[in-house]
């Protein structure tokens, strides 16, 4: 497999000119680097192996999201007269990694579909790692930017091409994909607002009506996605468990997680 594109900041690309960027925030999953809440009950080694089955189940539903967001606008430009109304066609969007360490590419190899890009993470408290991403990945060419958990990997597929569609109007707003712990587990914005990200009680129940009051301190709409959660901790790996492996979800959704947690499940383990 050839390695993965790393994009530049300061050299734009060409192939981002008209895209959304959804780009997953991760962490190159590393035993005892990733998931640590979730040990126990789960080993070093085992946290890191479902963190890869979340990214996967991730970064599929993005890049399904990507397929459909292509479709349709294809399928507007046959039905639509060549006119001004092309221009307000729905943008399409690609997959992006916002990964950390700088040095960890390799590590993606077998985790992200071979059309994702990367991009390095920057910056030290958790607040300026988004706002620089964002920053980076305008400076990059792109049109409209989402920032999304590898938290999350029972959010489908739509919930992302409905973000783009958001997105894909002319007035400046914030998109945001509610967890039901408080916080969020995409954000989507047109422009690189730094204070959506400043004053933050991260890691909070206070997270997304924080961020809210920033998008309303600077004057920009809110729209407001179905809401998801997190797990990130033993009560939530309960319910993942539970939801996933009772048959009452569709089998499309997180079936890299599903069937890793089967095993467990097989096993005794949780």
């Amino acid at each position: 497999m050839k390695p993965f594109r790393v994009l530049d900041p300061n050299s734009p690309e060409l192939m981002a000119l008209g895209l959304c960027a959804l780009a997953v925030m991760t962490k190159a999953p590393q035993a005892g680097r990733v998931k640590t809440r979730l040990v126990p009950p789960l080993t070093p080694e085992e946290a890191a192996e479902l963190n890869k089955c979340f990214l996967r189940d991730t970064v599929a539903a993005i890049s399904i999201a990507c397929r459909r967001r292509r479709a349709g606008d294809a399928s507007k430009m046959q039905f639509e007269h060549a006119d001004a109304s092309h221009s307000e066609a729905a943008t399409a969007a690609c997959g992006i990694a916002v990964y950390t360490p700088v040095g960890a590419e390799s590590a993606y190899t077998d985790i992200l579909p071979a059309d994702f890009s990367l991009l390095p993470q920057r910056g030290d408290k958790f607040g300026e790692r988004l706002y620089l991403a964002v920053e980076d990945l305008f400076k990059c060419g792109f049109e409209s930017v989402c920032l999304i958990d590898s938290d999350s990997p029972t959010v489908p597929a739509e919930n992302f091409a409905e973000a783009v569609e958001l997105l894909s109007t002319t007035e400046d707003s914030v998109v945001i994909g509610p967890s039901d712990d408080g916080g969020y587990y995409l954000i989507g914005v047109k422009k690189p607002h730094r204070h959506l990200f400043e004053q933050i009680d991260w890691s909070t129940e206070r997270v997304l009506n924080q961020t809210m009051q920033r998008a309303t301190e600077i004057g920009i709409e809110v729209k407001l996605l179905p809401t998801g959660y997190d797990v990130d901790d033993d009560a939530s790996l309960r319910r993942l468990c539970s939801e996933l492996l009772a048959n009452t979800t569709s089998a499309d959704i997180a079936p890299y997680t599903r069937k890793f947690l089967a095993s467990f499940v097989e096993r005794k383990k949780l």
